[in-house]
């Protein structure tokens, strides 16, 4: 008895690779467009970033230290659109740090006479 060539239960997967290909090319194309976009705007977001923590540190640290009210309650003075803004007190230095989607943060310390100063930035 004379044995062919049988196709195996695998030929399948040949139509299977163009489109596993295709999208792989298509999430490459996508990451090198993110990371080309992040490149050319990464000075912008920094400043923004950085900007938006500054403002959330120096109006949490008056909210809790001058005006006395809990830090949970001092988001309610943040302008729209800081959601990404999360805050952090040091009650015994009296001072609190705001990060900016865990990248960028900004501490503002309580001394008495000017309030809430923000600590220098760091370039």
């Amino acid at each position: 008895m004379a044995t062919g060539n049988h196709s195996s239960p695998t030929t399948p997967s040949l139509t299977i690779a163009p489109r596993r290909s295709w999208r792989m090319r298509a999430v490459l194309v996508l990451l090198v467009v993110a990371f080309a976009a992040l490149a050319t705007f990464w000075s912008a977001i920094r400043g923004y970033a950085t900007t938006g923590a500054s403002y959330g540190a120096r109006v949490a640290c008056s909210c809790r230290f001058v005006g006395g009210r809990e830090l949970s309650d001092c988001r309610k003075d943040f302008e729209p659109g800081m959601e990404l803004v999360t805050l952090s007190e040091d009650a015994e230095a009296k001072s609190v740090t705001a990060r900016f989607a865990l990248l960028f943060s900004q501490t503002a310390t309580y001394r008495k006479g000017p309030g809430c100063v923000l600590e220098p930035w760091k370039q």
